[in-house]
């Protein structure tokens, strides 16, 4: 599949590229989705209001409920407004995830073919539930498992209250287990990716980098 074919760099600052794998089926209806819809407006406010991330992160939205929709397709934070996110029907988690996997090697080919640098990509999966019957858990699993030791991208999992934790942790690589939310924190852990993404988008080729600590927003399991 081609993606991004024929598109033009705004810049040739070196890219990171962030992409929001977000649960939208019907349990998130109502003060879920009405939280992390506010959090996803406070995290694009923070990105525009830092000079250096606004030139060179890029984010995409990848919902999955019943089916699965790019909802914003990779851009930097001038070129898109945030949507406001709605919920409807199940759980293809699994799918979900798979098509944010594409979509990230198909941007680094992009990058790679317009000369642009680029750090590791960011994935976050956020979800509440537990994936439908018929997604292959396992499969995906050691996709995940070998992307992230091959270092195509860094995945974080964000476990929305009602979510099955063994599931995700199953999804989850072992060096980074899922993030249990605390209530519908979102905006809180919004903060902690914009400045965690500020961080990245400073930081020099090769240098060890610190992330803010996980706190205030996360309740870690025992």
């Amino acid at each position: 599949m081609e993606y991004f074919h024929g598109e033009t760099p705004d810049n040739y600052e070196q890219k990171c590229l962030c992409v929001l794998v977000v649960d939208t089926s019907g349990s998130m209806a109502g003060e879920p989705i009405r939280q992390l819809n506010r959090g996803l407006q406070e995290f694009y406010k923070a990105i525009e209001e830092d000079m250096t991330a606004a030139n060179r992160l890029e984010v995409s939205i990848v919902t999955f409920g019943s089916s699965i929709k790019t909802t914003q397709e990779p851009a930097l934070i001038d070129n898109f407004r945030m949507p406001e996110l709605r919920t409807s029907g199940t759980t293809k988690l699994v799918d979900g995830v798979r098509v944010a996997m594409e979509s990230i090697e198909g941007r680094k080919r992009w990058y790679k073919e317009t000369g642009q640098p680029y750090y590791r990509p960011i994935m976050v999966l956020m979800t509440d539930g537990e994936p439908d019957y018929d997604q292959d858990i396992d499969g995906l699993s050691i996709e995940i498992d070998d992307a992230v030791n091959s270092k195509k991208f860094t995945f974080f999992g964000l476990g929305v209250k009602g979510y099955n934790h063994k599931k995700l942790a199953q999804i989850c690589p072992v060096l980074t287990p899922p993030l249990p939310l605390e209530g519908y924190r979102f905006s809180e852990f919004f903060k902690w990716l914009s400045n965690s993404i500020s961080i990245i988008t400073k930081s020099k080729e090769g240098e060890a980098i610190n992330l803010p600590p996980v706190s205030g927003w996360t309740q870690m399991e025992i």
